[in-house]
């Protein structure tokens, strides 16, 4: 199955956008299609091999039928780094905007007007000056066999006013329908600026320092893993990498949404997109441009809208039979009842109001806009949400299952104690730290960073790990393991028969048992507030580790765990399991929250797996659904408010639109309703419906 992305040029029309993505979907080949109105992204995904340049020609001439005008390119490099710019044509131009003016200086003048002809004919030139391009592409449309969009209806319900007489009301609701697209278009600007706000976290350039001394600006994508490259005060980092000289501290709330900047120095790891803020500092890249943070995050959030809720895809397939069935509506009134009870004018102008409220534009702006502005406002917080899906997922939840090392520790353990049995303390160092030489787990890090003792990497002669249980390495002739008590026992070490509230490293030397090395890790601050929060929101918080159950249980008891949701003493396979089985005992949706690459098979089987996105590895941030940037537990609990927050909004908008359109159509119907209210109940509630979304962005407040 293959996937493209194209880019829509020309398109204004939300309903419109509904109606290309219905007729693309149905084409022959394609097994689902997605058209965001937002980013103007056009995604496919294939079930065969597709002709290109006879694809591109066929979906265009079905997007140019439906809104005449309207290009389909394929997205390139240019279109990706201008994605979020303003070079698109949005919004209402100089030109429309002085013929608006215009037009509403001459209705207003015709009031003062006492002649029924010259008023009539100031009422024409006010409403061909405003609304004549609706006319001429309403028939435009008709010739293309597209009749029912928001173009086609406005010019019949204007020409029905006029036939009837009533030049004031045509004229008027034109203009009324022109500003109010113009405040949609404005609130809707207003809310992609917000989003376009967090793409300008691209650096612009780097200054990578030569061999020679010279220091060269390049553009970010050309500078190679481990060159070095200068960070002045003020300018943006632009590659993830490991600080070589200087110290500084850093704004990252670009990235993490935390306004307290970081203080870095020799050795600190920094990420791509944040801020220097003082000092000179000079940074070793470890990541190309495209594996960086800050490319990692624009493709995230550019890539969000392709992956819809139900309720955005309910609602354009909604729109697809709402107008046609109001339109019926509109010709049974008009047509339909005068024939049986007479009274054609009547009731021609009572159909009038079923066209004008006829487009269901409030729904197909504002409901995926909530979706937009919630993916926007969860970058703003630092957390990144690859789809809308998720954010509907989020909704269900009722069991949160966290990774404890990493995720509600720090993961940065220290050396507590060391205890030998036999030998010399320094000695049961050195084979700790002989054994843990290779390893990447936060443990062996620890063991490795204690004390003076340097290990030569050539006296280790072999190296094997045993996920979950620990390594053995040979070592100057001699067979180490360095590991937990699993470790032991499988290799049959006789020892003390004893668990500690800490993490142990048990150390054997040619199968005999030398010791131990405790280390421990500290409780993230905001770890303790988190699993309280969740419980107070009607979650179960969990904790899956691979640690002994004594060292679980104790962190689990600070945090305010049950015993029962806390399981230990877990090998990868066994997170699967356990996590296959909380599941299975709970109704409602699953999150899981972890960090490592063990994580990455439990965060794809999760309803919405969260990773860490700083400490934690590749993988598991490819994996994950949602990733949390500054690795603070407490994000979970801002994302499940968030989503909560978004399907209120969602309903307020369903509700808004729906209600006030069907209130209207009655009043109507009875005679209580002119087109002023029809035309409120279209662009007026779009507009009251887009603010309403956009609001998310805006609230500080969850």
């Amino acid at each position: 199955m293959k996937e493209k992305i194209y880019i829509v040029k020309n398109l204004h029309c939300g309903g419109c956008a509904g109606k290309i993505q219905g007729a693309l979907e149905k084409l022959d080949g394609v097994d689902e299609c997605t058209l965001d109105f937002y980013t103007k992204n056009l995604h496919f995904t294939f079930n065969k091999d597709m002709d290109g340049k006879e694809f591109l020609e066929k979906i265009n001439k079905i997007a140019d039928k439906i809104e005449p005008g309207t290009l389909i390119e394929e997205k390139n490099e240019e279109h990706h780094e201008n994605e979020h710019e303003d070079n698109h044509e949005e919004g209402i131009s100089n030109k429309e905007k002085i013929s608006l003016g215009l037009g509403i200086g001459i209705f207003i003048l015709s009031f003062f007007i006492k002649e029924d002809l010259y008023k009539d004919i100031l009422l024409i030139i006010a409403y061909l000056i405003v609304g004549i391009d609706i006319v001429i592409k309403s028939f435009k449309n008709i010739f293309k066999g597209n009749f029912l969009d928001e173009n086609f209806l406005m010019t019949v319900a204007t020409f029905g006013a006029f036939g009837l007489g009533d030049y004031s009301e045509a004229a008027g609701v034109m203009i009324f329908y022109k500003i109010g697209e113009f405040f949609q278009d404005l609130a809707v600007e207003n809310s992609k600026k917000s989003i376009k706000e967090l793409m300008k976290i691209k650096p612009e350039f780097a200054n990578v320092k030569r061999f020679d001394g010279k220091i060269e600006k390049v553009d970010p994508k050309d500078v190679k893993v481990g060159e070095i490259f200068i960070v002045k005060p003020g300018e943006k980092i632009p590659l993830d990498g490991v600080v070589v000289k200087g110290d500084s501290t850093v704004d990252t709330s670009a990235l993490t949404g935390e306004s307290m900047p970081v203080e870095i120095s020799l050795d600190s790891l920094v990420l791509s997109g944040s801020i220097n803020e003082n000092g000179v500092i000079e940074i070793r890249a470890t990541k190309t441009y495209s594996q960086s943070t800050v490319s990692k995050i624009i493709e995230m959030v550019q890539s969000a809208s392709n992956k819809k809720a139900s309720a955005e895809k309910f609602i354009t397939k909604f729109a697809r039979y709402y107008t046609p069935i109001v339109v019926g509506l509109a010709v049974i009134i008009g047509l339909g009842i005068p024939a049986l009870f007479g009274n054609f004018s009547l009731w021609l102008s009572r159909a009038l109001i079923f066209l004008v409220i006829s487009c269901p534009c409030a729904l197909v702006l504002s409901v995926p806009l909530t979706f937009f502005s919630s993916i926007g406002r969860g970058s703003k917080l630092g957390i990144l949400i690859k789809g809308g899906n998720y954010l509907e997922k989020l909704t269900e939840i009722k069991e949160v299952v966290f990774d404890k090392t990493g995720t509600l520790t720090e993961g940065k353990f220290q050396v507590e104690s060391v205890e030998s049995v036999g030998i010399d303390e320094s000695k049961l160092i050195e084979y700790g730290k002989a054994g843990e030489f290779y390893s990447n787990h936060p443990i062996g890090k620890a063991i490795m960073a204690y004390g003076p003792i340097e290990i030569e990497e050539s006296n280790i002669e072999g190296y094997n790990e045993k996920p979950g249980y620990g390594v053995i390495t040979r070592y100057k002739g001699e067979e180490i393991l360095a590991g937990n008590m699993k470790l032991m026992k499988e290799y049959n070490i006789p020892m003390e028969n004893m668990e500690e509230d800490n993490t142990v490293v048990y150390i054997a030397v040619e199968n005999k048992y030398l010791g131990k090395i405790k280390v421990s890790d500290k409780i993230k601050s905001t770890s303790k507030k988190a699993i309280e929060e969740l419980k107070n929101m009607g979650i179960t918080p969990y904790m899956l580790t691979g640690d002994n159950e004594k060292s679980a249980f104790k962190i689990g008891k600070e945090l305010g765990m049950s015993t029962s949701t806390i399981h230990a003493h877990l090998l990868p396979e066994d997170k699967v399991n356990i996590f296959e089985k909380i599941k299975k005992e709970n109704s409602g949706g699953v999150i899981f929250v972890g960090d490592g690459i063990n994580d990455a098979p439990v965060l794809a089987m999760s309803d919405v797996g969260v990773a860490m996105g700083k400490m934690g590895s590749d993988i598991a941030v490819e994996s994950a659904d949602v990733v949390l940037m500054n690795d603070d537990p407490y994000k979970i609990v801002e994302l499940l408010k968030l989503a909560r927050k978004n399907k209120r909004v969602v309903w307020e908008n369903i509700i808004l639109a729906l209600g006030i359109k069907i209130l209207v159509m009655i009043l109507g119907v009875l005679g209580l309703a002119d087109l002023w209210m029809a035309i409120f109940a279209d662009v007026g509630v779009s507009i009251l419906a887009v603010l309403n979304a956009s609001k998310l962005l805006r609230n500080k407040a969850l």
